[in-house]
């Protein structure tokens, strides 16, 4: 599932791929993955206008034009992608982006749980994304903490609840919880002032790590690296990782160090 790593990666690829070019050709092969927009007007918006730079809000990223806004968002499988026009599509490329004869920009998606939005203008933009909580990785510990204290659900429910704070997904989650040595269902509002303090770190010391790979790693020494093994145990302590679910999310913790 794309996090806040993967948009961080995808905002790169449309920068380096799509930035300073004109759009030439819009190409909708699913307008399933379309959200309050035709295809037709998604062309007529987007043809002719050039890329002026990209943006990421947590889990989304922004395309700026100078003038209306393409909004993308990759729900579980979605990714964006640079390629040659006369390379092979794919089954699963929904939109593409034509941007001059040897670049073709590619929204490709095999689940379909999000797509592609449409801002006319900033209102818009501000519409679509207003009830985003502060990113992850740029939240002062200030706000981060005022977040945790405003909430009474479980800690991991509130880390992955984008309008508590935007960008953490299921994966990070658990890293970051099982680096901070905290529960995944403590009450967030319950957690004293050297649980906060050692959580904010711990978040901003994972993202560190992790937004250079585009992904999040499943390093050996990471729990991310050992959730998906047929018997996992924890690479801090070696007991065997519990399997559960928290706020319907599967959810991976050692019942030894948190």
């Amino acid at each position: 599932m794309p996090e806040l790593p993967d948009v961080e990666g995808f905002h790169e690829v449309l920068e380096s791929c799509a930035k300073g070019r004109v759009v030439r050709h819009v190409e909708v092969r699913d307008p399933g993955v379309l959200h309050g927009v035709s295809a037709r007007r998604l062309r007529e918006a987007l043809v002719g206008r050039r890329f002026t730079g990209a943006e990421r809000r947590g889990k989304w990223l922004l395309a700026r034009t100078g003038g209306p806004t393409l909004l993308l968002h990759f729900g579980m499988t979605g990714r964006l992608l640079c390629a040659r026009p006369d390379d092979p599509v794919e089954a699963h490329d929904r939109v593409l982006f034509t941007l001059s004869r040897d670049r073709r920009l590619r929204y490709r998606d095999q689940r379909k749980l999000k797509g592609l939005w449409l801002a006319e203008d900033e209102a818009d933009v501000g519409r679509l994304l207003g009830d985003l909580g502060p990113d992850a990785l740029t939240v002062d510990r200030g706000d981060f903490e005022a977040v945790l204290h405003a909430r009474r659900a479980g800690v991991k429910t509130v880390l992955t609840d984008q309008t508590a704070l935007a960008g953490l997904g299921n994966l990070l989650a658990d890293e970051i919880l099982w680096r901070a040595r905290l529960h995944p269902t403590a009450r967030a509002s319950e957690l004293d002032d050297p649980e906060l303090r050692r959580l904010y770190t711990q978040m901003r010391r994972t993202l560190r790590s992790a937004v250079p790979t585009g992904r999040v790693p499943p390093r050996d020494s990471w729990l991310t690296g050992h959730r998906d093994d047929p018997d996992p145990v924890c690479p801090r302590c070696g007991t065997p990782l519990r399997r559960t679910r928290v706020g319907g999310r599967g959810t991976v913790w050692c019942p030894r160090c948190q």
